[in-house]
């Protein structure tokens, strides 16, 4: 059931990326047991969502699916910084739904000569809606490293 879920989750993710000029990659990290998160961006403007969708590295029956909304701001030339807000929903094995408010904080590049960006960010969250005896609780946050191809 697991891997039908994910596979089901890519198919739909890599079919909004293949019409749309944007970006989907890797978010790797995140602090609180994270593992690599499959990641897209959708241009808004000069604004953008980025959803997340990852499976934890420290309890693998913990799912979770993160919607961002950012405001991106250049710094010079091909760097950029970006803050946003959004949420969090996170599944449990035997413990049922948990959500969470976010935050995001971070810098991007954008190489001029391929079609690749690297960023690095911070995500705090609140989790105010808990599974029982789910391994997460609370505040907590962590740090991001991201590769993606843009579209």
């Amino acid at each position: 059931m697991k891997k039908f879920f994910l596979a089901l989750v890519a198919i739909v993710a890599f079919g909004f990326a293949a019409n749309a000029q944007d970006a989907i990659g890797l978010r790797f990290g995140g602090g609180a047991g994270y593992g690599a998160e499959l990641s897209f961006q959708k241009g808004l403007g000069s604004n953008r969502l980025e959803l997340d969708l990852g499976l934890s590295s420290a309890n693998d029956s913990y799912y979770n699916l993160s919607g961002i909304y950012q405001w991106v701001n250049n710094l010079s030339g091909d760097l950029n910084w970006y803050v946003g807000v959004g949420a969090n929903v996170g599944y449990c094995a035997n413990h049922g739904l948990g959500l969470a408010a976010a935050g995001q904080i971070g810098l991007e590049y954008n190489f001029s000569n391929i079609p690749f960006q690297v960023s690095l960010d911070a995500r705090p969250q609140f989790e105010f809606l808990l599974p029982n005896d789910c391994w997460r609780h609370g505040f907590g946050w962590g740090a991001c490293l991201s590769i993606r191809y843009k579209l």
